[in-house]
């Protein structure tokens, strides 16, 4: 675990102003960003609370590095603004410089410098301090993450969540009012990656720092931010709690986002939706007519004989406490899986049922 400092005691009401406060407020608005053909961002907004953790979440190539180098500063948008507590940094002319923006970053292979030690690696951005305190509060960091003693150490010495730590160290020795992560995890593997995720998040929450992640593990999304922004194709899908993405998502793409759903052709009509594995009452606020529906894990339940839709389980593997089934349903274009515990005795002939919760259901026009 890191060792933690104390944290600072709050300001007394009137004597700090925005420009001071410890954490920063972001607000994206239209923002664009074309490379050549490729519109790498496009008319994005989103806002980011004083202290608030946000996500960016999405495949490869869908903009969101774009649009962290774009709030960084690393590059310049073609249309839009970024503004800072209120202050314009970026768009209609203006191009605010990365060191005055008070952003600190964290990238994916750390960027650590291998000719410098520890000590002068996390001192890098403390050049506005003199020698001796630049060194004090470079300790002091160190401290924060766990590697006090490791001062004089290179980075090809450090293992992966070393390396990944004294970044973080480095990321927030200038006390940066916003953080900005893109995909610092990826590296790591598993154990270390769950561990240091963690830390990572904790020494976030004590500082109270607004922080960005840039990720593509939704799992990873959920444990560690306040809200998602979804994104595909340089556009924004959807904004929201994590809770919000999953109960209520916008389209099937999001849908797919943050779970597992067996997608189907369905009818809904006089208030009942029916579809190759049963029939249920239909939504609230759903639409009529020819749909697209989501069905999540949860939805779906194996039901005595005589009161479902015949399946047929292809295939079973071990989970742990459950067992995986794999099942063919006439009428699906694939196999669904569902999990039964491990103790359950499933035959090869079954059938299916729908319950209420867990059903999404879209426009048959929207796309997946």
């Amino acid at each position: 675990m890191f060792l933690r400092r104390k944290p600072a005691p709050p300001p007394a009401a009137g004597d700090v102003d925005a420009s001071t406060a410890p954490s920063a407020r972001l607000d994206i608005r239209g923002v664009s960003r074309r490379y050549g053909r490729t519109l790498a961002l496009d008319d994005v907004s989103l806002s980011l609370s004083p202290g608030e953790i946000l996500a960016v979440l999405g495949d490869s190539g869908c903009g969101k590095s774009t649009l962290l180098r774009l709030v960084a500063g690393l590059d310049t948008p073609d249309a839009g603004e970024i503004r800072i507590d209120g202050r314009r940094v970026a768009g209609s002319g203006v191009a605010e410089p990365p060191e005055t923006r008070g952003i600190g970053l964290m990238f994916q292979d750390y960027a650590l410098f291998p000719h410098l030690t520890v000590l002068a690696n996390v001192r890098f951005g403390l050049s506005h301090l003199p020698g001796a305190q630049a060194r004090a509060v470079a300790r002091e960091r160190l401290a924060e993450v766990g590697l006090a003693g490791r001062e004089a150490s290179y980075p090809a010495t450090l293992s992966g969540g070393e390396a990944q730590r004294i970044a973080l160290a480095r990321a927030l020795a200038p006390r940066p009012r916003m953080l900005l992560l893109d995909e610092p995890f990826s590296n790591l593997d598993a154990g270390t990656r769950e561990r240091v995720r963690a830390d990572t998040l904790a020494v976030l929450r004590q500082d109270g720092i607004s922080a960005i992640l840039v990720t593509h593990d939704a799992a990873e999304a959920v444990e560690f931010a306040d809200r998602i922004a979804l994104m595909r194709k340089g556009r924004l899908i959807q904004c929201d709690t994590a809770e919000t993405l999953y109960r209520s998502p916008v389209s099937p793409f999001a849908a797919r986002a943050l779970g597992d759903v067996v997608t189907v052709a369905g009818l809904a009509s006089g208030g009942r939706l029916t579809t190759p594995l049963g029939t249920v009452a239909l939504p609230t606020s759903a639409p009529e007519g020819s749909v697209q529906v989501c069905l999540r894990p949860e939805a779906i339940r194996i039901v005595p004989r005589g009161e479902g839709v015949p399946g047929r389980v292809l295939r079973r593997s071990f989970a742990g406490a459950s067992t995986r089934i794999d099942i063919e349903v006439a009428g699906l274009d694939a196999p669904l899986r569902l999990a039964a515990p491990a103790d359950d005795r499933v035959d090869e002939r079954i059938e299916l049922g729908l319950l209420e919760g867990g059903i999404l259901v879209f426009p048959r026009s929207e796309p997946t």
